[in-house]
């Protein structure tokens, strides 16, 4: 194991109690556009990669019990440290250390809402 993939998993859904302060968490940590979409029945705020591409959204619903649930891995901006200065000072709670592997770095979180989280750095090189 040497790189992650740009594109095995297609689409992440996050529960969120409140889109709104979800969508500052995300956007403040993880720096990328998040763009509300109400096309369809409920509101959604999706995660964009440039014009036309989206990885997932947050929508209005029960998260799980804090830990609980899955745990999806998003790529920071910048580094690890930053990432997770922003996530604690946002309201997030930081579940363990910075891990090293081939393809990066990355330390567990909670959002605000208790959704496991991982904040990813991948290598340079």
């Amino acid at each position: 194991m040497t790189q992650t993939a740009d594109n095995a998993l297609v689409w992440g859904e996050i529960p969120v109690r409140n889109l709104d302060s979800a969508m500052a968490f995300y956007g403040s940590v993880f720096g990328f556009e998040i763009t509300r979409d109400e096309t369809g029945p409920n509101p959604m705020a999706m995660f964009s990669d440039g014009p036309g591409v989206v990885s997932g959204h947050l929508y209005p619903g029960t998260p799980p019990a804090p830990g609980t649930g899955p745990t999806l891995h998003l790529n920071v901006p910048d580094t690890l440290e930053a990432a997770a200065e922003r996530c604690w000072k946002a309201g997030g709670t930081l579940k363990s250390d910075p891990i090293s592997i081939p393809p990066g770095r990355f330390q567990y979180a909670l959002d605000p809402d208790g959704n496991s989280i991982g904040l990813f750095e991948r290598s340079k090189g």
